[in-house]
């Protein structure tokens, strides 16, 4: 459904190199043997995932799967499988979205400063992450919108971005609220104002809205094109969904009575004082999109952060995902997020759930991606452990049938483990540096 039309000519970096992989959408491939764990369905301990034109055609039991003749039969017993992670908070690929020029920018569009060639991208997949939801800051009470991508290793943005069936590019729509917001005029200066600039704007749209649906009996009625107020339309029709930064629980119930107030859907960000209102979030109906860290620092607003806020949401029935707000947590890194949310009182059904299926849930992706069954799209990752244990590496990562990263290839193994500047996104070429004379 969401399949972007330029999808075959997504060439991933993982497979300029990978000789036979580069057919892979064309020749079905049998991975077997491996415990597969589809987070839709019990684990199956010795399984076969059968994968062909970028979708999974066949999952079960070794023995129990048809398999092609004329697929490509993969060995990996002693191996986990799992559906792609998704983070449903990123902020990778050099992005810039709002400007200082006042509190509430809705016409920014986050993948028009995207930078395919970042090295984030590598790093993501590094980690197992094959979807993003690329966002703008928060320090805007809203900041823009934001766009969901598949990390095909695209030389463009319009390779990444994932497509309604109109052709349409996803994405949500950033809001903000406590202190990120708050600062010298037009800027609020209070929670207070910030709700009122924020009910203010929404109220315009509204009009607006109503506005275009009067012109469809009389045209001429119609009013000249707002960019701001097109994107809030979106919002206010539940086509465009509102990932909402918010920490303090007096902050969360704002969201919440302006989400009931304007009737827009909303997916809850962060929430460190989550658990101190659990019980109205789930009545609500509100998912919610946390992070788990394990160092402390930060800002004052993440002061009651804990490691059982998912276990907390989950017992009050509410839908939660993670998330790395990447850089505040690196995307290497993300699979540790399940193991701290199942130490912290989450089950470990619902710990896996958060990487995977909750996320796609959150973004409407769930028809496509977030388990591993006949029909979604083949996005996995190839673990050499349990998902759980600190000490399990990501071996490969694959998107749409094609290998993106591969941990025994010397450059991708240089952005799983490297430093801050590993796999930088260029290198100088002038005589100066050294680079035995190429740039001379």
């Amino acid at each position: 459904m969401y399949r972007t039309a330029g999808l075959l000519l997504g060439i991933s970096v993982g497979v300029l190199t990978c000789g036979f992989d580069c057919f892979a959408q064309e020749t079905p491939q049998a991975f077997t043997g491996a415990r597969i764990l589809p987070i839709e369905g019990e684990p199956i301990d010795k399984g076969t995932l059968v994968v062909s034109g970028g979708v999974v055609t066949a999952i079960g039991p070794v023995g129990k799967i048809e398999i092609p003749a004329t697929a490509r039969r993969i060995d990996v017993a002693g191996k986990v499988i799992i559906p792609g992670l998704i983070c449903t908070h990123s902020h990778i690929g050099g992005i810039g979205g709002a400007d200082g020029s006042g509190p509430i920018q809705p016409d920014i569009r986050i993948y028009d400063s995207l930078n395919v060639r970042d090295s984030g991208f590598r790093r993501a997949v590094a980690g197992g992450l094959t979807t993003l939801n690329i966002m703008p800051g928060s320090g805007h009470l809203l900041s823009g919108q934001t766009v969901y991508v598949k990390l095909r290793g695209s030389k463009t943005v319009e390779g990444l971005c994932i497509r309604d069936k109109e052709g349409r590019i996803l994405g949500g729509m950033k809001m903000a609220n406590g202190t990120n917001s708050q600062r010298s005029p037009p800027f609020p200066g209070t929670r207070s104002k910030s709700a009122a600039l924020m009910r203010a704007e929404l109220i315009r749209a509204r009009e607006y809205r109503d506005k275009l649906a009067t012109a469809l009996k009389d045209p001429e009625k119609k009013p000249p094109r707002d960019l701001r107020m097109e994107g809030l339309v979106e919002v206010l029709e539940g086509r465009r969904i509102v990932h909402h930064h918010t920490h303090r629980h007096d902050d969360i119930m704002t969201v919440l009575r302006l989400s009931k107030e304007f009737g827009f859907r909303v997916v809850l960000h962060h929430v460190s004082e989550g658990w101190m209102v659990a019980e109205e979030i789930a009545r609500a109906k509100v998912p919610c999109s946390i992070i788990l860290v394990d160092s402390p620092g930060g800002k004052l607003e993440a002061i009651n952060l804990v490691f059982k806020t998912g276990g907390i949401l989950e017992k009050a029935g509410v839908l939660t995902a993670f998330h790395t707000d990447d850089w505040i947590t690196d995307s290497r890194l993300f699979l540790r997020m399940a193991g701290l949310g199942v130490r912290g009182g989450m089950s470990r059904e619902a710990g896996l759930k958060a990487l995977t299926l909750a996320g796609a849930k959150m973004l409407d992706l769930d028809k496509r991606i977030g388990s591993l069954k006949a029909g979604k799209d083949a996005d996995f990752v190839i673990l050499d452990g349990d998902p759980l244990s600190v000490y399990t590496k990501v071996l490969e990562t694959w998107v749409e049938g094609r290998k993106v990263f591969d941990r025994s290839n010397p450059e991708d193994l240089l952005h799983a483990v490297g430093g801050y500047g590993a796999g930088a996104n260029q290198k100088p070429y002038h005589c100066c540096f050294g680079d035995g004379g190429e740039g001379k």
